[in-house]
């Protein structure tokens, strides 16, 4: 398997709203400017200098988005009720998700939330400001350190499978019934942690399953992201500073899907223990209008150990897949251990500069069925721009805990030519139908569950993973003055 000498290495060492007709290059400019250094930020609660992107689009936004909404305050230790005052916050998110309207700003502070009735999922319906990592008085923040905001949930029978974060606007509607438009969506500083909502076999946390065991009282590991944002058309986006780990979905553990004229900033998140696509960027526009194609920047973001979706499957496993339609930038991420690769391109324009690949099993790019790795990419790609440059592979150390590290080291992977390998034709009387009629015959089932996948990592395992960049790439802890 190509990398395979990376992976062992690794394993050793145990270790970006501007206006629709802003132009990529802009668009970046406007990243680098308003959000200035990953590691210094604003703390301010009582202005909008927590907004990572620049000021909306305000001649696109209905008047049902461009309301003005209130803050909300959110207490594991303090909260009680459903004032969400900073004086008395509401206990969880999930509490006072009815009351909230277009443009609310919600502050977490830290502590664990499982949501409302410990149904471990939010969904919300209007665009809102989400930050987390505040200590209990909100004067303080430390997301990744002192003050851990995690959004979690509990494995019990018939409780919620849904995206543990769920931002879906795009179904809301002004007076008049015409859809709403614009605005801003922001989820900043969440740790989303969906171990305690897999069922794992025979309760070891080695390898998950997906389906529920209604005897024991179990849910299937959930098949959804633990970021999922779906907004209206014109509306920006930003995800920053967030953990997504242990999630099991088909497509994105942080996936964002851009509409029309929308922009969105993906920045120093960390992704780790993940099936799907660690970081998944879809297009909600179907047009041709180069001013209105949706565009994205994934920057300083670290993506680890993104499995495919079961052991024989032959889809996901990707640090970051990309849709059509789409404008991205790529800088200064580490995209490493896909188990199938780095970033799969569905033939999107695409700017690739100065990221990081390592012990991707089978390529470091993908364009539709061309595999590349990091080193061809400059000369066998068809849609990345020519002034992409910086990218490289290199070893590096994974500080990750040596208990998870020795496991994901001993797993054995399952490919599909053993399972049909394995699987023979049964004399059934249906068979002997199917022979006469000269029909293929139908194969017994076979059960190939690999006893490693996916296998739990607590949060104090992973987190030091990605704390520091290497070289100047990947996430880092972020700091607040």
């Amino acid at each position: 398997m190509k990398h395979s000498l990376l992976i062992f290495i690794g394993l050793l060492f145990f270790g970006i709203n501007a206006n629709s007709q802003l132009s990529l290059t802009k668009f970046k400019n406007a990243v680098t400017s308003t959000t200035g250094s990953t590691n210094t930020q604003s703390s301010s609660l009582n202005s909008n200098s927590n907004s990572s992107t620049s000021n909306v689009n305000t001649s696109k936004t209905t008047p049902k988005f461009s309301a003005p909404g209130r803050e909300w305050y959110v207490s594991r230790t303090r909260g009680t009720g459903q004032l969400g005052t900073k004086e008395k916050p509401a206990k969880d998110l999930g509490n006072i998700i009815h009351h909230l309207k277009p443009n609310d700003i919600i502050y977490i502070a830290a502590g664990t939330y499982t949501s409302k009735g410990d149904r471990g999922a939010d969904e919300i319906n209007v665009p809102v400001k989400i930050y987390g990592g505040y200590d209990d008085n909100f004067t303080t923040r430390d997301p990744w350190g002192a003050y851990k905001t995690i959004f979690t949930g509990v494995n019990e029978y018939m409780k919620s499978t849904d995206p543990r974060i769920y931002i879906r606007t795009d179904q809301q509607r002004e007076d008049n019934g015409q859809l709403s438009e614009g605005s801003e969506i922001v989820v900043d500083g969440i740790i989303v942690d969906n171990g305690p909502r897999n069922r794992y076999h025979e309760n070891k946390d080695l390898a998950i399953r997906r389906q529920a065991s209604p005897p024991s009282g179990q849910n299937p590991a959930p098949e959804s992201g633990g970021i999922v944002i779906t907004p209206s058309k014109y509306t920006n986006i930003t995800v920053k500073n967030c953990v997504v780990m242990n999630t099991a979905p088909t497509q994105g553990a942080l996936s964002v899907r851009v509409h029309k004229g929308g922009k969105a900033l993906i920045q120093n998140n960390f992704c780790i223990n993940n099936t799907g696509n660690a970081i998944q960027c879809l297009t909600g526009y179907m047009g041709s209008d180069p001013n209105e194609i949706p565009e994205i920047i994934v920057s300083q973001n670290t993506t680890l150990f993104t499995w495919k979706h079961d052991a024989i499957a032959s889809y996901g496993g990707n640090g970051c897949k990309l849709d059509q339609n789409l404008k991205v930038t790529l800088q200064n991420n580490v995209f490493g251990f896909g188990h199938m690769g780095g970033v799969y391109s569905q033939s999107t324009p695409l700017l690739m500069n100065n990221n990081l690949f390592t012990g991707n099993s089978k390529y470091d790019l993908k364009e539709r069925n061309t595999m590349m790795n990091v080193n061809e990419i400059l000369d066998e790609s068809v849609n990345l721009d020519q002034n992409s440059e910086g990218n490289e592979s290199a070893v590096i150390k994974i500080n990750v805990d040596p208990r998870w590290a020795n496991i994901y080291g001993s797993r054995k992977e399952i490919s599909r030519a053993d399972v049909d390998a394995a699987a023979t034709a049964s004399n059934s009387g249906a068979n002997q139908l199917r022979s006469m009629l000269g029909l293929n015959l139908q194969g017994n089932s076979v059960g190939m569950d690999a006893e490693v996948f996916l296998p739990k990592i607590t949060i104090e395992e992973g987190l030091p993973a990605g704390l520091l960049p290497w070289n100047g790439k990947g996430c880092q802890k972020p700091t607040f003055k």
